[in-house]
């Protein structure tokens, strides 16, 4: 609490107010670079830009109409990432990973809460993994590692449990949990939430982000509640649920889902409104936009520059 007084105001938020010095000072930390250089500049036009184009204010019915915004589509998108995440088995293996250890197992009490603390732990080491690699390799790339990850583990899971006494299966089992909580938080423990926020409209970013955590926590519930009795009637044939849901996530992802690593909120917004359908703003979010471009082309002026230096020298 104390830290969150560190932390640069929003810059749209500032720029809404009218604070536009205040704005490009807070968007200059942000971004690492001198408030008057191109890049702060360029992205402080497009913000008044988008303020004043969004002068009108938004309706949170306007999340159901398509429009040239593509409102819904992006709603849909947020609605069902979130869906995704608690239904890939996430929440079952964290919630749960004692009673599977002790129950399914058949492991002592000790031994079983020794191993889902254990579990836990990992699991927020592999956390650093996508801090590492979200900006490297891009939202949909690890949307899909992870959900492929999942869903073999869930499958696995699923082989292993459906042989009780077996100890070689046992063993096998606890791995898989383990590596389950490996892949977990490489698209689902953080990337999601942020994905949700890079997609909605300016106008409409708040309502979609509430709606999305409502149905997020909604499934939440959902789960916590269906779990012991389905693990009580069904037992190994449960994980076969999260194997599918999770194998669904690698062509959901593919088909549907723009990438939004190094777009701004507002070329996000331009993104969505240039093309007519979902497969064409798919295909147009993968190909490099003009930051990408100027940010190439300075890298290779720069390198012409020390060459020239050199050979001088």
């Amino acid at each position: 609490m104390a830290s969150i007084y560190l932390i640069p105001e929003s810059p749209r938020w500032l720029a809404k107010k009218g604070a536009y010095e205040q704005a490009r000072q807070s968007l200059s930390l942000f971004r690492d670079r001198e408030p008057d250089s191109f890049e702060v500049t360029n992205e402080m036009a497009a913000i008044e830009l988008a303020l004043e184009g969004s002068a009108k204010a938004a309706r949170k019915r306007d999340l159901f109409t398509m429009g040239p915004e593509k409102n819904f589509y992006r709603f849909v998108l947020a609605l069902v990432l979130q869906f995704l995440q608690q239904w890939c088995g996430s929440n079952l293996i964290s919630s749960y990973s004692t009673t599977i250890f002790q129950e399914s197992l058949g492991l002592s009490s000790e031994m079983a809460r020794i191993l889902s603390g254990a579990c836990l732990t990992w699991k927020f080491c592999s956390a650093f993994v996508a801090f590492a690699t979200i900006d490297r390799f891009g939202r949909r790339k690890l949307f899909m590692f992870s959900g492929a990850g999942m869903s073999l583990c869930m499958m696995s899971l699923a082989i292993t449990i459906s042989m009780p006494g077996d100890k070689s299966a046992q063993y096998a089992s606890v791995f898989f949990v383990f590596l389950f909580n490996f892949f977990v938080p490489i698209g689902f423990m953080g990337c999601n939430y942020l994905y949700v926020t890079e997609i909605a409209p300016s106008s409409l970013r708040m309502a979609m982000t509430s709606f999305s955590m409502t149905n997020h926590w909604t499934w939440n519930f959902v789960v916590l509640m269906v779990t012991p009795v389905a693990l009580d009637t069904i037992g190994y044939q449960y994980y076969i649920i999260y194997a599918v849901v999770a194998g669904c996530i690698p062509p959901i992802i593919f088909l549907f889902y723009p990438e939004t690593m190094g777009r701004s909120l507002e070329q996000m917004d331009e993104l969505f409104e240039a093309h007519t359908s979902p497969f064409a703003i798919v295909r147009a979010s993968l190909k490099p936009h003009a930051n990408q471009l100027e940010q190439l082309t300075g890298e290779v002026e720069a390198k012409e520059q020390a060459l020239q230096i050199e050979n001088k020298a």
